[in-house]
This record gives C-alpha cells, structure tokens and sequence, in this order.
C-alpha cells in the first residue's frame, strides 16, 4: 500500500494539522517506509509459530529483574494537605459537580 502526496494532506486536513510541502514530503516517505516494513514482515511463513502471551517467553523460563516493591520516600500526606481548603480523615474535600 503506497500513499500519495493527497493522502498525507486528506489526513493532515483531518487532524487539523498545517504541513508545510517539504514536510508532506518527508511524512509521505516515512509513512511509506512503515507500511513497507509491514509488508515485509507480513511476506514472513508464520505458519506453526505459537503466539507468545508475553515477549520475555522467547528466553523460555526467565526470572526478571524486578525491583522491590518498597516504600523509599516518606509519607507527607499531611504537609500536602495543609494549603487544601477542606481535608476530612486525610482525603482531600471536593465539591459536589453532579446532581
């Protein structure tokens, strides 16, 4: 799928946006380029290949390196809350926008 010179501009009306010539020219080259890519690895016998439910399967039983989930900065609920106009058991007090 190859797009045109139009194309870029019938998209750009879309998204409100104002292309200069030369970067019309620039976006139509790249965008082409994806979908030559697309179609490059669409051309690929994928045949019997299972899907991965996640990237780091390829590596087959692979710890990954997480970190620790622990609090490493202090609570400063309080200091927070002191410039609010209206705080209850530590939340924050909004007013009421819908019926």
């Amino acid at each position: 799928m190859a797009l045109t010179s139009q194309d870029i501009a019938r998209v750009a009306n879309l998204a409100r946006l104002e292309l200069r010539p030369d970067e019309t020219e620039r976006t139509l080259s790249q965008l082409n380029g994806f979908f030559a890519l697309v179609a490059q690895m669409d051309a690929v016998n994928t045949d019997g290949v299972e899907p991965l439910a996640h990237p780091a399967a390829v590596t087959g039983q692979v710890a990954l390196r997480l970190r620790d989930d622990a609090a490493t900065e202090p609570n400063q609920r309080d200091v927070s809350q002191v410039s609010a106009p209206a705080v209850e058991r530590g939340l924050f007090l909004v007013p009421k926008v819908i019926e």
